[in-house]
């Protein structure tokens, strides 16, 4: 199993670029096979991974996820591209659809038929980072326009990479099968190793990256873990979309949390961030996070691997530079100890 750091989103942690930036490095001489930045409405993860390419000499360098309203496929293409060149072929594209919450209030666009959007940007990123001429006809999306003077263009700089590897982030079935269809990753967010063992039927038997992404703390006192987990997955699952849609809320009311993801989501939006966090399930942090003591999780990451996983991408809640180095030595230490 590759294991890979998640910065995640920057601010709120009282950590500058510096600090950031000797985290990675530690992964990376930790074996950490690769590193992802997220994106919202913040820090650019395109930016930090050429920035972090330049300081750094084997770890992949992964976007995880660039939203697709942000950018538009041929551009989503051109900065993989970009990014490969100046890493010496370390780099991974990883997009999601985001939510209506983000897509409409930050981007301006409607949040419609993602799992045909979703198709569309997937097969022109291929077509353009093969370097062909890029000739699209979808349901969201025509290149070039019909009737107009635009003509087929193809990617000017090639990667270096025979083939950069796209990653999907996928939640529902349709979306999960179209990881297996046309990337080269499926990236697994919150999934509990149960989860991802049904789902993964999705992907068709395709022999892609089966990756959950997961919020992880090494700590050997159990309620001190769930509680430094409450703040990050309360946000998650109570203001990361809207009351209508959030889809990890939706995820943990799958898991057999319904009630208590709604009244929790609630209360979060209702402004009573603290009542949110202690609504939380001690076992819905169990089902969604990495949490608690080395042993506990040896056997949970050994669960993933039972499932299906291939990597294991895992984000940090302590907040400090030093706790968080701390953490990126522990979780290496069991990684290979439950192998």
């Amino acid at each position: 199993m590759r294991l890979g750091y998640s910065m995640s989103y920057w601010g709120g942690a009282g950590l500058g670029p510096a600090d950031h930036l000797a985290l990675v490095r530690e992964a990376e001489a930790l074996g950490y096979e690769s590193v992802w930045a997220a994106e919202t409405y913040g820090t650019d993860p395109a930016s930090l991974m050429a920035w972090i390419a330049g300081q750094t000499e084997r770890i992949a360098l992964g976007t995880g996820v660039l939203q697709m309203s942000g950018r538009k496929p041929v551009v989503a293409a051109m900065t993989a591209a970009t990014i490969d060149q100046v890493s010496g072929g370390r780099a991974r594209l990883g997009v999601g659809v985001s939510g209506p919450q983000v897509v409409e209030g930050w981007h301006g666009e409607r949040f419609e038929r993602p799992l045909a959007r979703a198709r569309d940007y997937l097969e022109v990123v291929r077509l353009a980072l093969a370097g062909a001429p890029v000739s699209h006809r979808g349901e969201t999306l025509t290149l070039p326009l019909d009737g107009g003077e635009g003509k087929e263009l193809a990617l000017a700089v090639s990667p270096v990479q025979e083939r950069l590897p796209v990653y999907l982030a996928a939640m529902s079935p349709g979306m999960i099968a179209l990881a297996g269809e046309l990337a080269d990753g499926w990236l697994a967010i919150h999934f509990p190793p149960e989860h991802l063992a049904a789902m993964r039927a999705h992907l068709k038997g395709r022999d892609i990256d089966v990756a959950p992404m997961l919020l992880t703390l090494v700590e050997e006192d159990q309620e001190l873990a769930y509680d430094m987990m409450r703040p990050m997955l309360s946000l998650y699952l109570g203001g990361m979309g809207s009351r209508r849609t959030n889809f990890y809320n939706r995820l943990a009311a799958s898991l057999g949390f319904e009630k208590e993801a709604s009244v929790m989501q609630e209360a979060f939006l209702e402004g009573r961030q603290g009542e949110a966090m202690a609504m939380l399930p001690d076992a819905l942090i169990d089902a969604m996070t990495l949490c608690g003591p080395a042993g506990k999780l040896r056997e949970r990451v050994a669960a993933y691997r039972e499932a299906g996983a291939t990597s294991l991408i895992v984000g940090l809640v302590t907040p400090t530079r030093r706790l968080r180095s701390r953490q990126l030595r522990l979780i290496a230490q069991l990684v290979r100890a439950s192998a």
